[in-house]
């Protein structure tokens, strides 16, 4: 098994406004460790939504060729993307994106339910919310809990598939600067306890500071 989870080889996304082509990205290539904890930065334009949806294989690129834990997902089609999407990655977003009416054990069991996981799936979900301090909330709603704590539900959501990278989207950028510390120390914590590729993709220098390194992307390459 290869070193690097995530393998990006002269990466181009063409979007077509009418008559007219817009380049996302440009010929980026980039390489992410097993086990590594990463920043993407960049501004607004940049580049970096765009790769950030083909890492996660929400995306394919126009050109290039993008590896996914050895498995090529730049040449997938859309049930295939889906289905190493759903196994692969765990996804975190600033805005949590849980379900309001469901109780946090089962907004934890979504990714099993589209895995086809029946077997254990309470007792998995409940686990993973143990892992992020929450053992004592699996029965309250999001209403019911703070924005780190929805925060909580949403990072247990996306380890509960064992993933191989976790994908987080400014994952602080909703909540106060005492839980957005309190969020990164958790994710730090489990990428050295689990071993997990932690991706972090953010505007905010100070969140960047907490991973093992940064990629910069400007008009779609790598800077630096």
């Amino acid at each position: 098994m290869s070193d690097w989870v995530i393998e990006a080889k002269d990466l181009t996304k063409v979007y077509k406004m009418g008559e007219v082509e817009v380049y996302a990205l440009c010929g980026l290539s980039v390489q992410i460790a097993r086990g590594e904890a990463i920043a993407i930065m960049g501004p607004s334009g940049s580049g970096k939504s765009t790769l950030m949806n083909i890492i996660g294989c929400l995306d394919r690129p126009t050109s290039g060729e993008y590896y996914l834990d050895g498995e090529k997902a730049s040449a997938m089609k859309d049930d295939q993307l889906a289905s190493i999407r759903n196994r692969k990655v765990g996804f975190i977003f600033q805005s949590f994106n849980l379900l309001s009416r469901a109780p946090a054990l089962a907004n934890v069991e979504l990714p099993m339910r589209y895995a086809g996981i029946s077997r254990g799936r309470k007792e998995r979900a409940r686990e993973a919310l143990e892992a992020v301090g929450l053992a004592d909330r699996i029965h309250h709603r999001p209403s019911e809990l703070s924005g780190g704590q929805q925060q909580r539900v949403a990072i247990a959501r996306a380890l509960v598939n064992n993933p191989s990278i976790i994908l987080a989207d400014e994952p602080t950028g909703n909540l106060d600067s005492r839980s957005g510390e309190e969020i990164m120390r958790l994710l730090l914590s489990l990428n050295q306890e689990r071993g997990t590729t932690l991706i972090i993709v953010t505007h905010d220098p100070k969140v960047a500071a907490h991973t093992n390194r940064t990629i910069h992307i400007l008009d779609g390459k790598v800077e630096s």
